[in-house]
């Protein structure tokens, strides 16, 4: 049997993880099956152990990474070692695409939150990609006007609201990003630890700890062990302050 060149092409793709990844991911989704593989073969693999500076604040960019396995954390680092949380990273994210744009150094700190896996796409490939698919660059302007809107609520919500409210608002974005729905709300099934929630809403751990309590006795969340459910009042507060 004669296989064509775009089924073997195929073929190789669904048999390897990380291109099946690639696909899914809205940046590269529009891409036919043989210019995806060849955007792949221009990337390397590279790993993290957990706790790793991956990507340094003030350093040059010079590369686009996509976390493959693994979690990391976007954050920034205060002169007292006080740790500022931005976002969460998990397979499929993507990030450093900023430098690439505009020449400057990193705008903040990429850390491994545990063994990581990452493709990573150096500079000039990716400015090749760019030129050779315009597709490619509506798609990276449409993520990056979203993250710009992620910052301004992030920003939004450390000037506007009390502890009590952005610890709510950060718990309640966790769950529509990545829970899963329950008859009595939804779920978190891996909280991050209190002092990676105090670090996003900005305050010590003792406060946070302070605030879920307070948020269980009135029937608010339920701790499952490593998992944490939000009621649907929760929820609902969050509507209504809308």
């Amino acid at each position: 049997m004669i296989h064509s060149r775009e089924n073997l092409e195929t073929t190789f793709i669904k048999r390897n993880p990380h291109l099946e990844l690639l696909r899914k991911i809205g940046i590269f989704s529009h891409l036919n099956d043989g210019t995806l593989l060849d955007l792949y073969r221009r990337m390397s693999v590279k790993r993290w152990h957990g706790g790793a500076i991956i990507m340094g604040q003030y350093e040059p960019g010079d590369a686009l990474c996509v976390l493959v396995s693994g979690r990391a954390k976007v954050v920034l680092f205060g002169e007292n070692g006080r740790e500022m949380i931005l976002s969460v990273l998990r397979p499929g994210d993507f990030f450093g695409e900023m430098s690439l744009f505009d020449g400057k150094p990193r705008s903040a700190n990429v850390v491994a939150d545990r063994d990581s896996t990452m493709l990573v796409l150096e500079k000039e490939a990716f400015m090749v990609q760019l030129e050779r698919h315009p597709q490619f660059a509506i798609q990276l302007l449409q993520e990056m006007a979203s993250r710009l809107r992620s910052a301004n609520e992030i920003i939004n919500n450390l000037a506007l609201h009390d502890v009590s409210s952005r610890l709510t608002r950060t718990l309640v974005s966790l769950a529509e990003e990545n829970g899963e729905l329950q008859d009595d709300g939804i779920l978190i099934r891996q909280r991050p630890t209190q002092q990676d929630l105090a670090n996003m809403v900005g305050t010590c751990r003792e406060t946070v700890s302070r605030a879920l309590s307070a948020m269980a006795r009135e029937g608010l969340v339920v701790s499952r062990g490593r998992s944490l459910l939000l009621r649907r009042a929760l929820l609902d507060s969050i509507r209504q302050a809308a």
